[in-house]
């Protein structure tokens, strides 16, 4: 969580820019400007079109509001109508619709600073010249309330920090994370491709990214074949009667795809896996001898995200889950959560993610399922994480109304924090398509279910590990593990001996035959990032050897064949 006094200056400093947009151009309309996790923003209406070009000058006048006029932030507390007068003499039409949303009874402040006043809760830093550092990064468009049918607005991004040095810091992670950015490595390493004329969203995997995703897969598959699951495969789409029961319709129908009439029945594309796994158990009848059930599913979903909210693999429309549901009676349930935290944590540290966090969200005022059956889901998931020895931070009355919940989140090579693995319980689903078992007394009960996803979505997973590697992936997922480099054209024959003999060990390698200098050969093989090159000449062909360039390391010098193919299986099977 980011200090309350950094989100206070965020916030502060959010208005200050608005304070400096309103004196640099004219007819300015607000709307909101709060502050975030890495910063703040603020969203304009008016007829100068900004660009980056604009920044510079806007923060000129921030620091004259700051560091010169230091004003004060003053906060004016008023009647509905005064406030409504005051936006409307203004013409502050968005100002006035955010004033229709808040509830009757609640109190009306603004905030002053200088010559700007805003409707806004608060809370501020006393004095301007208490912001110590800030920075301005972009200007993007939004809808306001972001919705696509109403008008299109300005919004700068920025960034403020308790000190220069914090700032400093932040700005040189930016700079790193645009090194990293997955969209670039992607297409640098020919991985995937997003086409608009295949649709937005909708992501190509081109064939050294689907290899990757093929390895990452299996071993995915072994891992739940080695821990008691079932995998199953479900349809993408489902009859609207489904999605009906399932409560989908009700709750998530602006998410979901329209409908396609088919012989006088109405089909949805699917949103989630869920419903067709219930349906799987509830073909054939269950005792309470048959549980735990384990039900996994790599499968594919689609959802309607709104254009401005997509980027690149982290936000997509039609994305793969590594989707589970277990169905287990009320004295299996703390062991199923924590090997479910077991499980993530393997999955997480294989991958080289060592700082995992867990976050519980509890039950909220409105919720279905009785009162025992949540106290009994909350304190699984309680002790589950305390005997894992997972730092743990307690949402209360933060979970979803169907069952609480524990996301873990990992932190990345740069530090920043990605919510990944999900354990959710479902008391809803239960309820709606009436599942049951046979318990020891013979008679119906109704099972407990939980919702678990260890990568989340493939998609994101596979664009927070690129940025996490920077595209150097480890030797054991990398679509090319080697490549053979002959100094000269009479070492191709040599070289593809070597390259045969590498594969029979499903090894993935290449020759480069191409008419280049080595040295080129090299660069190459740098650009593309591989884990090893074999550089060949006349020495290594006579004595059965290969020169070893180690990413990382560089070179290794030249090494037997016997022992380097002995290296490359012991870092591939103990991915390393």
């Amino acid at each position: 969580m980011v200090d309350e006094n950094v989100m206070k200056i965020r916030h502060s400093a959010a208005h200050v820019m608005a304070a400096a947009v309103q004196n640099l151009y004219e007819g300015v309309k607000f709307d909101i400007g709060p502050a975030t996790d890495d910063g703040f923003y603020y969203d304009f209406d008016m007829e100068h079109r900004l660009s980056d070009a604009d920044l510079k000058k806007i923060e000129k006048e921030m620091k004259n509001i700051i560091f010169k006029k230091r004003y004060p932030f003053e906060c004016v507390e008023m009647s509905r109508e005064e406030a409504e007068a005051y936006l409307t003499e203004n013409g502050q039409t968005f100002k006035l619709e955010r004033l229709a949303d808040i509830p009757e009874g609640e109190k009306i402040t603004f905030y002053k600073c200088g010559e700007f006043m805003d409707l806004c809760r608060g809370p501020h830093v006393e004095f301007a010249n208490q912001i110590p550092a800030f920075k301005l990064l972009s200007v993007a468009g939004s809808y306001f309330k972001g919705d696509e049918t109403k008008p299109m607005l300005q919004r700068i991004y920025g960034t403020a920090f308790e000190s220069k040095a914090a700032l400093a810091a932040y700005t040189k992670m930016v700079q790193e994370a645009k090194k990293r950015d997955h969209r670039k490595i992607g297409k640098e390493m020919n991985l995937f491709s997003i086409d608009e004329s295949v649709g937005p969203g909708l992501v190509l995997w081109h064939p050294k990214g689907a290899r990757i995703r093929t390895i990452i897969e299996d071993f995915w598959r072994d891992e739940h074949f080695k821990r008691g699951y079932e995998l199953v495969n479900t349809p993408h789409i489902g009859l609207a009667n489904l999605w009906e029961t399932s409560g989908h319709l009700d709750f998530y129908k602006e998410g979901m795809y329209a409908d396609m009439t088919v012989d006088d029945r109405t089909y949805y594309a699917k949103p989630m896996n869920c419903p067709f796994h219930v349906k799987i158990y509830q073909a054939s009848p269950h005792s309470y001898r048959d549980l735990p059930l384990r039900m996994a599913e790599l499968g594919t979903v689609y959802r309607y995200e709104k254009s401005g909210t997509m980027h690149g693999l982290f936000r997509v429309r039609g994305f793969t889950q590594d989707d589970a549901h277990l169905i287990c009676t009320p004295e299996q349930v703390e062991n199923e959560v924590r090997d479910l935290i077991k499980f993530s944590q393997f999955i997480w540290e294989t991958f080289g993610f060592t700082d995992v966090k867990a976050y519980l969200a509890t039950q909220p005022e409105k919720a279905v399922g009785e009162k025992e059956r949540w106290d009994l889901a909350i304190s699984s998931l309680m002790s589950a994480v305390e005997k894992e020895g997972l730092e743990c931070e307690v949402d209360e009355g933060g979970g979803a109304f169907y069952g609480p919940k524990i996301d873990l989140k990992v932190k990345d090579a740069l530090g920043r924090e990605w919510q990944t693995s999900t354990i959710q319980f479902d008391f809803n689903l239960p309820e709606r398509f009436d599942m049951n078992y046979v318990g020891e007394d013979g008679q119906k009960h109704r099972p407990y279910m939980l919702h678990r996803a260890l990568l989340g979505s493939f998609e994101r997973f596979f664009g927070i590990i690129t940025e996490h590697f920077e595209g150097k992936f480890p030797m054991w997922i990398a679509p090319e593990q080697v490549r053979i480099l002959p100094i000269t054209n009479d070492h191709i024959p040599y070289c593809e001996e070597i390259a045969e003999r590498l594969k029979a060990k499903g090894i993935r390698c290449t020759v480069n035959s191409r008419n280049d200098k080595i040295g080129a050969k090299i660069r190459t093989g740098r650009n593309d990032r591989l884990p090893y090159m074999l550089i060949v000449g006349d020495a290594e062909v006579e004595n059965n050897q290969a020169a070893v360039f180690k990413r990382g390391e560089g070179d290794l010098g030249p090494i037997a064949m016997d022992e380097i193919v002995a290296m490359f299986e012991a870092e591939i099977n103990e991915k390393r």
